[in-house]
């Protein structure tokens, strides 16, 4: 299949180029690089550095024979959304409206990167889908927006879509931002032997996924003719305490974090059921915590230019 991954040289885009091409896809990717980075592009998929509102899109789709379509291109900075939401808003709801019509015009299936941002303070734990979708940051309201865009796409023209709410996705090529982003700040600080600071007393709990286990879920995606929503998490609550206690025994990091101000506004638990996305996808988290904070810590050796 020729599968085009907006957002391909991107974080969590380009492990999913890697998976589609591992598993004998052709890909094409989009990338207007403002986040993303030539670096992880894989060889094998053909590059566009293309933005994509911009009009030669479509033009590009058909010529290429695109079959299905995975949509990771996003703004994803929660702070830069309340700044500017005229810009998240351009990019995020424009934007996939614009990859929608693709997908209606050439009868494309589409794969959606929704958000755990979606849910807002929890009404209740684990997450499920039929939670209440209460976004407290325009990102969230941008993915929400998205969503209904896309069922729509589905009732009226018929697209076929599946739609991924990732949880905290964490591993290689992972910068500061980004729901997962605590990870990389803690990753750089202790390959570095700098300082790190906990924001608030470190009890906070999140759900965080391997970004190779959200790859395989999209590529599962790819072969589903259902249009469902599912959540991509492991089900699994771990404190800011928890991570940071793991990470400093794999890396060695000989320091004590200190404990500043929590951040204003910040959600102190959240966790998600995946019970939909086992049952209806076929999919599973396959990554223990550990295991994929020692993949992640063996890149950021590298890429921060550390060998300790």
């Amino acid at each position: 299949m020729k599968i085009l991954v907006t957002g391909g040289a991107g974080f969590a885009g380009s492990h999913i180029v890697d998976t589609f091409i591992a598993a004998g896809h052709d890909v094409v990717v989009v990338d207007n690089l403002f986040t993303g980075s030539k670096d992880n592009l894989n060889p094998q998929a053909k590059f566009y550095e293309m933005d994509i509102n911009d009009p030669k899109l479509h033009d590009m789709i058909e010529a290429e024979g695109i079959q299905a379509i995975s949509h990771q291109a996003a703004q994803i900075k929660v702070p830069l959304s309340i700044k500017d939401p005229a810009i998240d808003a351009q990019i995020n709801i424009m934007g996939t409206i614009h990859v929608l019509e693709a997908a209606r015009k050439y009868g494309l299936k589409i794969i959606f990167a929704a958000s755990a941002a979606e849910y807002g303070t929890p009404q209740y734990l684990p997450l499920d889908e039929q939670h209440p979708l209460n976004p407290l940051s325009f990102y969230g309201l941008s993915k929400k927006v998205d969503e209904d865009y896309i069922r729509m796409y589905g009732e009226l023209y018929g697209v076929n879509y599946t739609i991924l709410r990732y949880a905290n996705i964490y591993g290689p090529r992972q910068g500061r931002f980004g729901e997962g982003g605590v990870i990389s700040i803690f990753l750089e600080q202790m390959v570095k032997g700098q300082p790190v600071n906990i924001e608030g007393d470190g009890g906070a709990t999140r759900d965080y996924i391997y970004i190779g286990d959200v790859a395989e879920a999209n590529l599962i995606a790819l072969t589903s003719d259902k249009n469902l929503t599912v959540n991509i998490s492991t089900a699994t609550k771990v404190s800011v305490n928890e991570l940071y206690q793991t990470m400093k025994e794999l890396t060695g990091y000989p320091l004590d974090a200190t404990h500043g101000p929590a951040r204003v506004g910040d959600i102190y638990h959240s966790t998600m059921s995946n019970d939909l996305a086992v049952a209806e996808l076929g999919w599973k988290p396959q990554t223990l915590l550990r295991d994929g904070l020692a993949k992640t810590i063996d890149w950021g050796r590298t890429a921060y230019g550390t060998s300790q």
